[in-house]
């Protein structure tokens, strides 16, 4: 068996030069959108205690986490999975503002096991969280913010789907369930599973029972609030939960090129988000390419509950969908041996890079081998003066 250490763990990947260059033309231009709506950069570590990264009843946060021991401390650390913990933290225990705060990150994270089949296990998450608001008011710019970004990044045919929390969190308070019984309903109406869903339901009362079955069916456009406020139980929380959603699509009839639907059965980050719910598709990709969502509380962990909402998305998979702009070749530039011969060359290598060219310079022993390293023109003396002119390399 030969020499295998250059291969890569499974679902792990390098990323090459123009996939790269690529995927930070995008993280340059989310970011400076980000700053231009008053969000901060934050930078959390890649490793922290366990507890901290894992605040609460975090179960499917922890199932994705690699755990490590730490040599100084002999404590249990990890890998994050989610750096939407880690800015919460920031808000609560380190910023310790009053108000708003808006925050923006962009970094790695690693999972135990990939979320799709064709899935990295390590993506470049990168997201948008408000803080200190709990109206409707903050997760209407949060929304706006994500079809923003999504539109710079070239995203066509998208498709945002909402939902809210509240609706089975009423549910399944109303109908007194325990936590095990509720994480066994959630993953039934996740998996949309109702023969399962039939059997967790045997002995719940009338009208609970038909709300959760017919949560599955509440999916598609505006008539799905209609349908959900005739099926749905007449209590409180749920009335005001879509009247949220009725509010968020009407909030959004002014952005093109972006379709609204709603999917309450969508329960993805159960005991995570506590409001409304969102997950925006795309054409060139089977599951949804952002995630978001209301959040109140997860500060709590950390010293100081806050009202919470955000989006998030990988990078490196928007990249895969987003148009790539055809990259400009680099420049090619002789490589001069004496001194005196330099200034103007690199006067001109100077010029050429302020305004935004590659330009490298021809180490000697390679020719024959600069259209492999990206060059398609080269810098050449004519009549005086350094000129910049299509490669030829035999």
């Amino acid at each position: 068996m030969g020499n295998r250490r250059w291969l890569l763990p499974e679902s792990i990947a390098d990323v090459l030069p123009c996939e790269a260059a690529h995927i930070e033309t995008l993280r340059r231009r989310l970011l400076d959108e980000f700053a231009s709506y008053g969000y901060e950069l934050v930078m959390p570590p890649m490793l922290e205690f366990v507890e901290s990264l894992l605040p609460g009843n975090r179960s499917h946060l922890d199932l994705r986490t690699f755990k490590l021991v730490d040599q100084l401390s002999g404590r249990s650390m990890g890998v994050r999975a989610d750096i939407t913990p880690q800015a919460a933290r920031i808000d609560a225990h380190m910023l310790n503002r009053e108000g708003v705060t808006r925050l923006c990150y962009c970094g790695s994270v690693l999972h135990t096991l990939p979320a799709s089949f064709e899935a990295t296990r390590e993506p470049l998450q990168i997201g948008a969280e408000l803080y200190g608001h709990r109206g409707l008011e903050a997760d209407i710019e949060v929304v706006g913010l994500l079809a923003s970004t999504l539109h710079l990044c070239g995203i066509q045919t998208v498709r945002l789907e909402f939902g809210h929390a509240a609706i089975f969190n009423a549910l399944s308070a109303a109908a007194h369930f325990d936590e095990v019984q509720a994480e066994d309903v959630f993953l039934a109406l996740q998996g949309k599973d109702i023969p399962l869903l039939r059997e967790l339901l045997a002995k719940v009362n009338e009208p609970l029972r038909s709300a959760f079955l017919i949560l599955p069916s509440l999916q598609g456009d505006a008539d799905v609030l209609q349908a959900a406020a005739s099926a749905l139980p007449t209590l409180p929380v749920i009335t005001a939960a879509l009247a949220d959603l009725h509010r968020m699509a009407e909030s959004l009839t002014h952005v093109t090129d972006v379709s609204i639907g709603f999917d309450l059965a969508d329960l993805r980050g159960y005991n995570y988000h506590t409001g409304v719910v969102m997950a925006a598709y795309c054409a060139g990709s089977a599951t949804a390419v952002a995630l978001g969502g209301r959040y109140d509380g997860l500060g709590e962990a950390y010293g100081r509950a806050r009202p919470a909402t955000g989006f998030s998305l990988d990078l490196r998979e928007i990249a895969r969908l987003s148009f790539k702009e055809k990259r400009k070749g680099g420049v090619l530039a002789p490589w001069l041996d004496q001194p005196e011969d330099n200034a103007a060359l690199l006067v001109q290598v100077k010029q050429l890079r302020a305004a935004g060219e590659r330009v490298m310079f021809a180490l000697p022993g390679h020719e024959g081998a600069w259209r492999a390293a990206d060059c398609d023109r080269a810098l050449v003396w004519r009549a005086g003066k350094w000129i910049v002119e299509p490669l030829r390399e035999d």
